[in-house]
């Protein structure tokens, strides 16, 4: 075939080889990232065989970018924003400033001028947002409060970078480079970036609110799915790309935007929803597209200065998001979330790096470092997540002891909430997740008096079950240390009232093998999540569209839908045997 493609080459050769070291990553149970980004090595020009197109890689991850923020976007409203303003935006900027001057100083070690040390330095502050969102994500933490700062925290850097690429073309001549500046040339820049970003803003509060969620109200009236998710796509990518073009604001920031004026419309579930495929793919690409940079020459030229640049990110910056959170009054629970999810540098690094050899400003080698540094802290970013997280669990069963200095500590308007000592329940029924579908399990079995244990991560669903008086435990279920809290071992029943099917796969699992016994009820959407969660163990898995289709049949004809044939669970269920589902 003599036809050029690189487009389909690009994509295909990065998903699939992205899928088969995702899957071996997860075999092994470590982060499915690392898999990807291995696939962007073997895909890169580093090392021999096929090689991906650089241009394309970047190009249809930044895609990827843009769904994620719009996702984002969607949960995250202005309130939410707002709430968070007081720490995001002096704690965004004085963690910049606190990790820009320690890549100054490695710079300075190193022999570099201040233009160098400056973009280092810079590069070195700004966290990914394409890892950070995925650790959230990964985690169900965004919607506590250490998620709702972190992702504030993010959105602040995200500005701050944007001002930084405009400001250094015209400092270019100061710092070293080939630039050639006024004082007069300056500001005028300077006038121009914050007043075309406050335009961005305002239009985006007061206009886009009203014109985005009517555009989507109006195509859902049309009945089409297909029209709709179309709508959904079109409007987050052109949002971005305009923001980019006429505003110059980063296509992150445009997409979180247009999902933040999206946020309040009944429709943002859905919008979340049609988007999640792309959003998933796309992000894949991203960690591929990073993979592709990494030149595993730097290790062997460079070992020290690379160390150099690892300590600032894995540590420095660690640190110094920790003591900020902490010097604003929040407990050291939302601290350590907030550090791990920031231990990582990603796309606005890249481009700082770039621009910064494009300038003049920043050597060829410092670019290395900074893709190195890229690269081996998403690597370990996961590790030293799950690190802090420990950490913070630990020091949040210490603050719940009593008679503990620290039970004070954070405002009363803060409320974190991690793993609590084990429940007293016993013969108990626990409810993992309290949607609509696990309000209504937890209301129906409170009225026949049968004890019951939520365990849910939303703080707003938390604080009202906590005000009735219901006991609830914060965290995801799928994490041992949350389901050893809820003591599954002297528990009668498990509901597993989540939607995702991959998560309540994990929590049946991890159930059944601590209680063969329990009498396990969990929910599916598919008949492939039906199977899915029999196999992990599952006692009885309710399909909401058969039961739908069940009662339509039984009120006009009084037939009843073949139950599927049963597949073999890994656990054992309370009465020896595989209950149906229906």
């Amino acid at each position: 075939m003599m036809h050029e493609t690189p487009l389909i080459a690009t994509i295909v050769g990065g998903l699939g080889c992205a899928f088969v070291l995702g899957a071996i990553a997860t075999r092994l149970r470590i982060s499915p990232l690392v898999g990807y980004l291995l696939a962007g090595v073997l895909l890169g020009p580093f090392t021999p065989g096929f090689v991906a197109d650089q241009h394309l890689a970047p190009q249809l991850a930044e895609i990827g970018v843009i769904l994620l923020m719009f996702g984002v976007g969607l949960h995250f409203s202005l309130s939410d924003l707002m709430s968070v303003k007081l720490i995001a935006i002096p704690g965004a900027l004085l963690q910049i400033g606190v990790a820009t001057l320690m890549g100054m100083g490695l710079a300075h070690l190193m022999g570099w001028g201040l233009g160098a040390g400056l973009v280092f330095g810079l590069a070195l502050s700004v966290a990914s947002t394409v890892v950070l969102l995925r650790t959230l994500q990964e985690r169900r933490l965004m919607e506590t409060q250490g998620g709702k700062i972190a992702i504030g925290w993010l959105v602040v850097e995200d500005m701050a970078m944007v001002l930084a690429l405009v400001l250094l073309p015209a400092l270019g001549d100061l710092l070293g480079g080939m630039g050639s500046p006024s004082l007069s040339q300056l500001g005028m820049t300077l006038a121009i970036t914050l007043g075309k970003v406050a335009v961005f803003v305002a239009l985006m509060l007061v206009g886009g609110r009203r014109a985005i969620p009517w555009v989507l109200h109006r195509v859902a009236q049309t009945g089409s799915r297909e029209l709709f998710r179309l709508a959904v796509l079109a409007l987050a990518l052109g949002v971005a790309f305009g923001a980019a073009e006429l505003f110059g604001v980063s296509f992150a920031l445009g997409a979180f935007f247009a999902g933040m004026t999206l946020a309040e419309s009944p429709l943002a579930h859905e919008a979340a929803e049609e988007s999640l495929p792309l959003r998933d793919a796309f992000a894949v690409l991203f960690f591929v597209s990073v993979g592709m940079l990494f030149d595993w020459h730097i290790i062997i030229q460079h070992p020290l200065p690379l160390l150099g640049t690892l300590a600032i990110i894995l540590v420095g910056k660690v640190g110094a998001a920790y003591a900020l959170v902490r010097a604003f009054r929040h407990s050291a629970a939302t601290a350590l979330t907030i550090a791990g999810g920031l231990a990582q540098i990603g796309e606005f690094s890249f481009i700082l790096a770039a621009f910064g050899v494009d300038l003049g400003l920043l050597p060829p080698t410092g670019q290395s470092l900074i893709l190195a540094g890229a690269i081996l802290s998403i690597l370990l970013n996961p590790v030293v997540f799950i690190g802090l997280q420990r950490l913070a669990n630990l020091r949040q069963r210490k603050v719940a002891a009593p008679g503990t200095a620290e039970v004070a500590e954070a405002p009363a308007k803060v409320k974190v909430f991690t793993a609590p000592e084990p429940t007293a329940l016993t013969e108990h029924a626990v409810i993992i997740g309290y949607g609509r579908v696990g309000r209504l399990v937890g209301e129906a079995l409170r009225q026949d008096g049968t004890p019951v244990l939520v365990v849910e991560e939303d703080t707003g669903i938390l604080e009202r079950l906590r005000a009735s008086g219901q006991e609830v435990i914060a965290g995801n279920a799928a994490q041992p240390d949350v389901l050893a809290a809820a003591n599954v071992e002297g528990a009668r029943w498990l509901f597993v009232a989540v939607p995702n099917s991959f998560e309540a796969g994990q929590v049946v699992a991890q159930a059944r093998k601590r209680n063969p016994h329990l009498d396990i009820i969990a929910r599916a959407h598919t008949d492939a999540a039906v199977d899915h969660l029999r196999q992990h163990g599952a006692s009885l898995v309710i399909m909401g569209e058969r039961e739908i289709a069940q009662a339509m049949l039984a009120h006009t004809h009084g037939l009843r839908i073949p139950d599927p044939a049963p597949a073999p669970a890994r656990g054992t269920p309370p009465d020896g045997a595989v209950a149906e589902a229906v």
